[in-house]
């Protein structure tokens, strides 16, 4: 039987390849020398990385040449990181590069990294030991060149901040043979003579290379073992050393480290006199509150004396008095004319003001009984009539 036959394209062929080397291998450090260099118009780098015997077709684009802080060329060693890719339009295997470096640099970098591991593994960094920056200094030493820009940069710095704190400057080589040796011995001294609050280990910037003196060993033990707090201002903000790690405080630049070393005298004289400034509203404050506590108090005083009493006394009893006068002016006041309205009342129902308005009472003679019909009457009978102001007799001589 006969099996069924699969045919690729060269694009799909180089496609699978491709893949299976970019799945095949992880990303790769790789040595070599550069040849055959290019920088293309859109900025990505092509050339070769060869050996004594062999070489390989690489690529760096763009977005990663941008990095680099070295210039590629022909001859250069350099050491690169990437991938392996296949470029299928000529089914060529090339290298990825992200990453590169020079040779030299690398080397110095991988003794940075594994100096740091051990020096952090025996405790050099840890925050433990880290001593406090001085407020005030009384002294404030610096370890440096003579000569290089970093001296000129921290005492500007100084003058302008603190110009009354006096500076010791312990001059030593920065770089080359012998600097180390310079570094840990001034470090040493400014421990024994304690004549500073402070110290500043401080250079310029530069390459690895150039700073590489910071990054010993020695230098590392003999920061750690200083008694004086030490604060470290190598190269520029983006550089980092040994001895960073180490001090007490890291300072981005010589100047950042002047400036947090010393007080800034013109800013103190300000914060000051704002304090004083302050105490003096404080006081001011506290003594009028007591002022008029002691205004309240002496009223007190003068409300709790006996004559004050008796005499609010006094005049609360004729206050009382008054008042009782008044409220029986007013009960008899209602009382009277009370009486006034029953009597005015009385006197409407009294048969005498009936009398007033003209009218008589006729009682029978014999009997004073009042005569209100005519059934009661007899003829000849005599009654008795009573008027306003009088009364007389009648003799009954016809009913009708």
């Amino acid at each position: 039987m006969q099996t069924e036959r699969i045919t690729l394209s060269i694009s799909q062929l180089n496609a699978e390849v491709g893949q299976l080397l970019s799945q095949g291998f992880p990303a790769l450090w790789v040595e070599g020398e550069i040849s055959n260099f290019i920088r293309a118009s859109s900025g990505h780098l092509y050339f070769s990385l060869k050996d004594a015997s062999a070489q390989v077709r690489c690529a760096m684009f763009k977005g990663r040449a941008s990095t680099l802080k070295l210039a590629p060329k022909n001859g250069l060693k350099v050491l690169v990181r990437g991938k392996v890719g296949l470029y299928e339009p000529r089914g060529e295997y090339q290298f990825i590069i992200e990453h590169m470096e020079d040779t030299g640099v690398g080397v110095l970098q991988r003794q940075f990294e594994e100096l740091k591991r051990q020096l952090h593994a025996q405790g050099l960094f840890s925050s433990e030991h880290k001593q406090p920056l001085p407020a005030f200094p009384r002294c404030i030493g610096v370890i440096t060149s003579p000569t290089g820009a970093a001296i000129r940069d921290i005492l500007n710095v100084l003058k302008r901040r603190c110009p009354q704190i006096p500076v010791m400057i312990y001059p030593v080589l920065v770089q080359g043979e012998g600097s180390k040796e310079q570094i840990v011995n001034a470090i040493r001294q400014a421990d024994r003579e304690q004549r500073c609050d402070v110290l500043i280990l401080t250079r310029g910037g530069g390459s690895i290379e150039d700073l590489w003196s910071f990054n010993e060993e020695v230098v590392a033990h003999a920061i750690h073992a200083c008694s004086l707090p030490i604060i470290s201002g190598v190269g520029h903000e983006i550089d980092f050393t040994i001895a960073d790690f180490v001090a007490d405080l890291r300072a981005p630049t010589p100047s950042a480290a002047a400036e947090l070393v010393s007080p800034d005298m013109a800013a103190l004289q300000t914060h000051t006199q704002r304090l004083f400034s302050q105490l003096q509203r404080n006081q001011q404050r506290r003594l009028q509150l007591a002022g008029e506590h002691l205004r309240r108090l002496r009223q007190r005083l003068e409300n709790q004396r006996p004559t004050n009493r008796l005499q609010q006394k006094a005049q609360r009893l004729d206050e009382l008095e008054m008042r009782l006068q008044a409220a029986i002016q007013r009960y008899f006041g209602r009382r009277h004319d009370k009486l006034q309205i029953q009597a005015g009342k009385l006197h409407a129902l009294s048969p005498l003001a009936v009398l007033e308005r003209g009218y008589g009472i006729t009682r029978m003679a014999e009997s004073g009984q009042v005569v209100r019909n005519t059934n009661a009457l007899r003829l000849g009978e005599t009654v008795i009539t009573q008027i306003k102001d009088g009364r007389f007799e009648s003799i009954v001589t016809s009913v009708r």
